[in-house]
């Protein structure tokens, strides 16, 4: 069997565990600016402290010790730490052109971690390139005083995320994770780009695609509903759809069992820790966590479960005891009917 074949034959059987928060793990090493920079950039023109994604050039031992810590928890699936590892957010750093490598390595680290718990207990483990959100939108102006203004074109967006994904793939990731998605037309972007690269390298791997509720609203960013969101991007067939970060698990039950209610394919959910509090720390212990993750699985709406912000390997530990031995949800088969979207959804009966 292939690595895909394994994936979705164990996404049939159980609940597959995400891993945690890598901010989460990187700050608690409390690393300075001469971490960051390591000997290969000691006399960079900026400063780079906060650039987590240079860490796998400069200090990849961080690296390799969170994936190995979120794999000893139990995680199933971990993330490469490369959530801003396109050139549109390098260029804050001025590191446009380390984007690439920092794919590749970062694939590289995630890769060997996982091989190594596969090979201690024979459990398969898999890696998915996260690929972040960027931080510009194609469908929001960024100046109050003119609507129609846009900082980053579609095109520009396409080819960041191709180039960030190619990096991934060359790496030895095995899935492909869009996530934080704020703005559907950066996800849409990313898809066409990621397309492209299929075409052009003869190969495709899974997509997973998780978007963020930015607050009570029930929203994106750029104002689509759960269910809009994910109308607008089913034609990709993406192996998964969900949410992750912005909301703690409290606030984010309702959009996930909407979610959970009209996708076609497998869901996915990884909440923060709560609602950062005023030192911009997170509250909820995995104890608090577990018991409404458990609640979640017992309601058939999980198939991939993790943690984002403020979580770490005790919270995904606690995941993992709380849906053990949980039936996964079941992918409901398609209805046929044209389904559209502009921020609400659309169902055209057939």
């Amino acid at each position: 069997m292939t690595k895909t074949d394994q994936l979705k034959k164990a996404l049939d059987e159980r609940i597959l565990i995400l891993d945690g928060g890598a901010g989460t793990m990187i700050q608690a090493h409390k690393l300075s600016e001469a971490d960051y920079r390591g000997e290969r950039f000691a006399d960079w023109k900026q400063d780079v402290q906060g650039n987590n994604d240079l860490l796998q050039l400069t200090r990849p031992d961080v690296i390799r010790g969170m994936h190995e810590a979120y794999l000893d928890a139990g995680a199933d699936i971990i993330e490469t730490n490369t959530f801003s590892s396109t050139t549109i957010a390098q260029a804050d750093y001025g590191m446009e052109a380390f984007a690439r490598e920092m794919n590749v390595v970062g694939a590289q680290l995630a890769r060997e971690a996982a091989d190594a718990a596969e090979k201690k207990d024979g459990r398969p483990r898999w890696v998915a390139g996260a690929i972040g959100p960027t931080n510009r939108t194609a469908s929001i102006s960024p100046d109050v005083n003119d609507p129609g203004a846009r900082n980053v074109t579609f095109d520009e967006l396409a080819e960041a995320y191709r180039e960030a994904a190619d990096g991934l793939i060359e790496g030895g990731v095995d899935m492909l994770l869009i996530e934080t998605i704020f703005d559907t037309l950066n996800a849409k972007a990313a898809l066409y780009g990621i397309g492209e690269l299929f075409d052009a390298r003869g190969e495709e791997l899974p997509i997973m695609l998780s978007a963020t509720i930015t607050d009570q609203s029930g929203r994106t960013l750029s104002g689509q509903t759960a269910t809009a969101f994910y109308h607008s991007i089913r034609h990709a067939k993406p192996l998964s759809v969900g949410l992750n970060c912005a909301l703690g698990p409290d606030l984010m039950r309702q959009y996930v069992d909407e979610l959970s209610g009209v996708a076609e394919t497998y869901v996915s959910a990884y909440p923060n820790a709560g609602l950062p509090n005023a030192f911009g720390e997170y509250d909820e212990t995995p104890e608090s966590m577990a018991a409404h993750i458990k609640e979640w699985a017992e309601s058939g709406m999980l198939n991939i479960v993790g943690g984002c912000c403020g979580t770490t390997p005790a919270h995904i530990a606690a995941f993992a005891e709380a849906v053990k031995g949980v039936p996964p949800r079941k992918v409901p088969e398609s209805d046929g009917a044209m389904k559209l979207s502009g921020l609400e959804p659309f169902t055209l009966a057939g």
